[in-house]
């Protein structure tokens, strides 16, 4: 009589004692095939589009100055027209918020789309590996040289790729602290060596950043280092559009000729050439499933694409899909439709109410701010004839770059006037603190209770002798007991 028996599992020895356990897995090096097609076609744009703005906008005059900068020394934003000063910080946190929601839109309807096309991780590594084929040829050249023995050819080759990813990483170092300080400065500093220590620093810090990020690290940033791959899952459902392998047609693969007939085969569209793992950036195999290392840049779908038309197989084996319409095909209509659900559409809302919100704040912002701050050295003190008079430091920050003129008028408490000059100007993007003190008549001070009441500055914008802005802040006036 014959006895079941259990399937024995392999347990791998126990280390010997002394040696060594490697926790981590060892990396394995990846050498991305490139790729021509639609969807690259839409990256190298991106590409393209982003460093034009990058390395451009600082270079950019506007009004006497470059278009963006922000001069943390003066405190002061310029973007554009647009001068912002640290009490306009609000703007910086809705512009945030929208940037967020934008991010959670776009990660409901497809995916990684960010990661995949225009994020810096993936911008950047795409230049530097466009480096390193013009350096050290296609992927099989880069496989083969660095499998075999160091040679002259290869280290020149490195030598030059090195020297060209240290030189466009110390461009972009210069460019992006040049948004912090006046760029036009800061290049012909540090070429006459008179630069200070801190935008050494920080050009010396950004430029070995970019050289590490996307010369080394590249999909170890992504895989480890970036947060979106992990919390990325709270945000997809099964009506995500994200890249996919479609298995109901895929499946089982094998190789054939191109004029097999492969049903007959029994075998599906994919001949199993590994080309969708050879072109992908992160090395993950796209015919697994969802993978949170997948970054959704479609370079498979390109690839794939490519071999279905030298079969003569539709397009499409690999593609952007949802998991439902995968599972259940149908129109394209229908996945539409699964793609524009409630939770987009109310993310949508969110986020279109929160620019046409942020716009509107813009352009109707006063075009100068004020803060008014009681002197605390001397509250309130007593002046001959009964009169009782306040001392207020007002700051006012003109919010344009050009000359304007301003007028302080102090209102809501009858008897109450300035004592000090009314008027003044304000040079372009200019801020000072003003002294001014406000004097109480004597009969109406009889007649107040001690202690603290309202009052309320109102300074106005002059142009030809009528204000063209005004801002009213409050205040107190204190009567001494």
């Amino acid at each position: 009589m014959r006895t079941a028996t259990r399937p024995v599992i392999p347990i791998a020895p126990l280390p010997a004692a002394g040696e060594a356990v490697w926790l981590y897995e060892k990396r394995r090096q990846i050498y991305p095939r490139a790729v021509s097609g639609r969807h690259a076609a839409w990256r190298v744009a991106l590409v393209v589009l982003t460093q034009l703005v990058f390395y451009g906008l600082p270079w950019l005059p506007w009004n006497g100055r470059q278009a963006v900068l922000f001069d943390l020394t003066a405190r002061r934003f310029y973007i554009f027209d647009l001068v912002l000063y640290p009490q306009d910080f609000i703007y910086l946190t809705v512009l945030l918020v929208i940037c967020a929601c934008a991010l959670f839109l776009f990660t409901a309807v497809a995916g990684r789309l960010w990661c995949g096309f225009a994020c810096p991780q993936t911008v950047y590594t795409e230049i530097f590996l466009w480096i390193e084929r013009h350096l050290e040829g296609d992927r099989m050249a880069r496989m083969k040289r660095d499998a075999g023995p160091r040679s002259l050819d290869r280290l020149w080759r490195k030598g030059a790729k090195h020297a060209a990813w240290g030189a466009l990483a110390l461009v972009t170092g210069i460019t992006f602290v040049g948004y912090f300080t006046p760029i036009r400065t800061l290049t012909g500093e540090l070429w006459a060596g008179q630069s200070g220590a801190w935008e050494v620093f920080w050009v010396l810090f950004y430029a070995l950043a970019t050289y590490g990020n996307a010369g080394w690290l590249r999909e170890q940033v992504c895989l480890y280092m970036c947060p979106y791959a992990r919390f990325q899952s709270a945000m997809f459902d099964r009506d995500t559009l994200i890249v996919s392998y479609d298995a109901r047609r895929g499946d089982p693969r094998g190789t054939r000729g191109r004029d097999a007939d492969a049903r007959a085969l029994g075998l599906g569209d994919c001949i199993d050439c590994g080309l969708c793992v050879q072109v992908c950036p992160t090395g993950i195999d796209i015919r697994q499933g969802l993978q949170y290392a997948c970054i959704g840049c479609a370079a498979c779908v390109d690839v794939c694409n490519g071999v279905m038309d030298k079969m003569r197989y539709p397009r499409g084996l690999i593609r952007f899909a949802t998991q439902n319409s995968l599972a259940a095909p149908g129109a394209p209509s229908l996945t539409l439709r699964r793609v524009l659900r409630p939770r987009v559409l109310v993310y949508g809302a969110v986020l279109l109410a929160l620019c046409a919100g942020f716009t509107a704040s813009l352009w109707l912002r006063s075009p100068f701010r004020v803060d008014i701050v009681r002197d605390r050295g001397a509250l309130a003190r007593e002046l001959g004839h009964g009169e009782i008079e306040n001392v207020y430091r007002v700051q006012v920050m003109n919010a344009t770059e050009a000359r304007q003129q301003y007028r302080v008028v102090v209102e809501g408490l009858d008897g109450a006037a300035l004592a000090t000059r009314a008027d003044f100007a304000l040079g372009p993007a200019e801020a000072r603190w003003l002294p001014m003190s406000v004097r109480l008549a004597a009969e109406p001070a009889q007649a107040l209770q001690p202690g603290a009441h309202p009052l309320r500055f109102r300074i106005e914008r002059v142009e030809g002798g009528a204000p063209t802005a005004v801002v009213s802040e409050p205040s107190t006036f204190v009567v001494p007991r």
